[in-house]
């Protein structure tokens, strides 16, 4: 390998002009040469320091066992590269970098020592600075009452806070996140993803995550993205920044149940005044009905005896009966004109899986209380149907209490209430098996007439449930029937069309 020789003054030049503080000393530590650098650093002229031993620059903060390690290093003829605490000229400290090369003579012995420092204390004091930093930031992540956690663009947990960790506990799920993150996707759609116009930023997201219970959990999600530049060499000229996600999930399923049990508290409230509406509505046309077949049969005994040419005695006769008739007809009217009109209620689109869902958390109690066990089969994308939601819910409750009612008549032993629900081509149907007694093949379509019941005397209604379920369902052009096929029980199977609209209100 070929070497250029240089002039000595070039090497001298070089050490003089160098921003590094160099220093050679004897095998002592005696200083021999200080260049102008190591005068600027440590506040010394080159005059005082030489022949001077570089202890003058040390400082009882440093610890012993640096300097038995560091002149372990030089003994042995190895070079030691470490950081000391030095005190300049006017007592002030600053921290050094310092890598200090033994030089061996030709005999092998160590005949200087070559010292090189610079002045680290500004470098220490920003790294410092960057550590408390970031210790203040997990402490403050830490301490947040919600669960936070920063995504990288694929999706990676890169930093999560001890409410994650829990989250992640109670859920018996590493990584939550990613079941939260694709429940937002699902809400939010592309607004999401990072590319979109959308994407600084979202908040106050309520999402929900199935368990595996079958039950549910809430959060209110916030998110920000935002873009960290590239710390390598290679991304100095040319920046290659990466993007994060910083997600917050505030656990609200304590909340979320207070409002559903207010709401089905409400609705409750709702029901049970329409069921009172729907009892008076009962007997008064019961009444009608009642009265209707007496008056039928005089008006035609009247017609007959108008039509026979009677004498005088059956012309009082039929005078008589037209009175009856006429009074009759009267108090029909006046029974007509007393009952109430059924509530005018919005045609909305209707998911059937919500609503049966709300119905069975209504009738939770008796189910509970006769021991029936429910097997809820929803369908998991039901197209929606249009109709009016309380005729719906209440048509739904007064079949689900048949069944319930049902299975406690005939002490059933094994009590099963199956609800399914299906999309079938344009039309979504609803199944409601129980496991009580069934009702008799011949009995199959009577039980649809009015005031015709099975159920034994003292009952809520007079056999005008189902009339009046049939009569919802027909307003709502599906259909309802009794499965003939179904021998464990009975099975009511209700259909709608998805475009189905009432075709008519009472």
């Amino acid at each position: 390998m070929m070497t250029t020789s240089l002039p000595p003054e070039v090497f001298l030049a070089t050490v003089e002009q160098s921003s590094v503080a160099i220093s050679i000393t004897d095998a002592k530590a005696n200083i021999l040469y200080a260049n102008p650098a190591f005068c600027e650093i440590t506040g010394y002229s080159a005059e005082e320091v030489l022949g001077r031993n570089e202890s003058i620059l040390s400082f009882k903060t440093t610890p012993r066992h640096v300097y038995d390690e560091m002149w372990s290093c030089l003994l042995g003829h190895r070079a030691w590269s470490g950081r000391l605490v030095n005190r300049r000229k006017d007592g002030t400290r600053y921290l050094a970098e310092l890598t200090i090369s033994p030089v061996i003579g030709e005999g092998g012995e160590i005949a200087y020592y070559l010292g090189m420092h610079r002045d680290v204390t500004p470098l220490h004091r920003l790294e410092r600075e960057v550590r408390n930093q970031m210790a203040l930031v997990e402490a403050v992540v830490d301490s947040a009452p919600v669960a936070l956690v920063l995504l990288d663009a694929d999706g990676r947990v890169v930093l999560d806070n001890l409410e994650y960790k829990k989250l992640a506990e109670a859920l018996g799920d590493a990584e939550p996140v990613r079941r939260v993150v694709d429940a937002l996707r699902e809400d939010m759609g592309e607004d999401i993803d990072p590319a979109s116009p959308a994407s600084s930023g979202f908040t106050g997201r309520e999402v929900s995550v199935a368990l595996a219970d079958g039950g549910m959990r809430w959060f209110a999600c916030s998110g920000r993205w935002f873009q960290e530049e590239d710390a390598s060499a290679d991304a100095f000229f040319e920046p290659n920044p990466s993007t994060y996600l910083l997600l917050t999930m505030s656990d609200i399923t304590l909340a979320r149940r207070q409002q559903e049990s207010e709401r089905v508290n409400a609705l409750r409230a709702v029901l049970a005044e329409g069921e009172r509406l729907q009892q008076l509505r009962e007997t008064i046309a019961g009444a009608i009905y009642q009265m209707q077949a007496p008056l039928n049969l005089i008006a035609a005994a009247s017609q007959m005896l108008e039509r026979r040419h009677a004498q005088i005695d059956m012309q009082s006769l039929a005078g008589v009966l037209q009175q009856a008739l006429t009074i009759g007809q009267d108090a029909l009217d006046t029974l007509r004109k007393a009952m109430p009109d059924e509530p005018i209620e919005a045609v909305t689109p209707l998911n059937l899986n919500l609503l049966l869902r709300e119905v069975l958390d209504l009738l939770t109690a008796p189910i509970l209380a006769a021991g029936i066990v429910v097997d809820w089969r929803p369908a998991y994308a039901l197209p929606a149907v249009r109709g009016q939601p309380t005729q719906l819910r209440q048509m739904f409750k007064q079949v689900i209490q048949n069944a319930i009612e049902a299975m406690q008549e005939g002490r059933s032993e094994v009590r099963e209430l199956t609800i399914t629900t299906a999309g079938v081509d344009d039309t979504v149907a609803v199944t409601i098996a129980d496991t009580g007694p069934g009702i008799p093949r011949d009995l199959r379509l009577k039980v649809f007439e009015p005031f015709f019941t099975t159920k034994t005397a003292g009952g809520r209604h007079a056999g005008m449930g189902l009339a009046l379920a049939q009569d919802v369902v027909a307003r709502h052009d599906g259909w309802l029937e009794i499965d003939p096929d179904y021998t464990d029980g009975c099975r009511i199977l209700v259909g709608f069309p998805v475009t189905a609209s009432p075709s008519r209100t009472a």
